[in-house]
């Protein structure tokens, strides 16, 4: 299964029985491919104000961005202004910041925060160095702590409760072949996102994570033995063969980014059609 080539056009209609998100100001990580993409979209099509971050992928953001405007265009209240770029490392303290800032002063503030970047680097344990470890862990696990401090005061609402959403992954739980550093950062996250709902979760802000299953994205296809892994994970999913793909991941992250997700609290939730409940 080949990966959706980045910076492909897809009609997407806007449900108007779900425009949950109206009136929200979001920021996605790592939002210029992958699930980062879809969950930029998915967001946008239920009303959301989406600030798409990259870091290399400019090009491939701009399209994110266009496609973005071409959802909005057709509300009435869409504004230019209700798109933004943003050039940032998160794992980074500093850039974290300054990226949480710039959304300040152009927007008023910000109520939802989408923890997806992430990098790889897939070796063996064996291989693995000092550098290879700290920039895993530093890439894949320290973004959100540094995204729920510089956003919590915006976060923070006795009215409506912000959200914070990480993006981990299978590797936090299952053992995968080159894949030991980054597992070891995906459960590093899920236990940050716990602790984070322990401190943070009395002032009003969610926060939980989404475990998609194994979707042929850009990501996934770079993996030693991509291929056999994807097409593994399709023959043991329950889903009447249905196959996952990253909107699927994405209509689940928009869900916990709405109020009817305001009482699930530190979870993380499976969206891989049931492979992971298989022995």
């Amino acid at each position: 299964m080949a990966p959706e080539k980045p910076g492909t056009v897809r009609s997407r209609e806007i449900s108007q029985s779900d425009r949950s998100l109206t009136g929200k100001l979001a920021l996605v990580t790592g939002a210029s491919r992958g699930i980062g993409r879809e969950i930029a979209l998915e967001l946008a099509s239920r009303g959301a104000s989406v600030a798409v971050n990259f870091l290399n992928s400019q090009a491939q953001a701009i399209e994110v961005a266009k496609e973005i405007a071409e959802i909005h265009s057709k509300e009435k209240s869409f504004r230019d202004a209700d798109i933004m770029l943003l050039k940032a490392d998160v794992s980074r303290r500093d850039d974290a910041f300054s990226m949480v800032d710039e959304i300040r002063s152009r927007w008023g503030g910000i109520d939802i925060v989408i923890s997806n970047a992430a990098a790889g680097g897939f070796r063996d344990l064996a291989d693995l160095t000092p550098v290879n470890f700290e920039a895993v862990v530093r890439t894949n696990a320290s973004p959100v702590v540094w995204l729920t401090q510089a956003a919590s005061d915006d976060l923070a609402n006795p009215v409506r409760n912000g959200k914070v959403i990480a993006v981990t992954s299978h590797g936090s739980r299952w053992s995968v072949p080159h894949y030991g550093a980054i597992g070891a950062s995906k459960a590093a996250l899920e236990s940050l996102v716990r602790h984070l709902a322990l401190e943070y979760g009395d002032k009003g802000i969610n926060f939980n994570c989404v475990l998609p299953g194994i979707i042929a994205t850009e990501a996934i296809a770079s993996m030693p033995g991509a291929e056999g892994l994807v097409a593994a994970a399709s023959e043991r999913m329950m889903s009447g063969g249905r196959n996952l793909t990253g909107n699927d991941v994405a209509k689940v992250v928009a869900f916990l980014s709405g109020p009817d997700s305001d009482l699930i609290q530190g979870q993380t939730i499976i969206v891989d059609g049931g492979v992971s409940i298989r022995i």
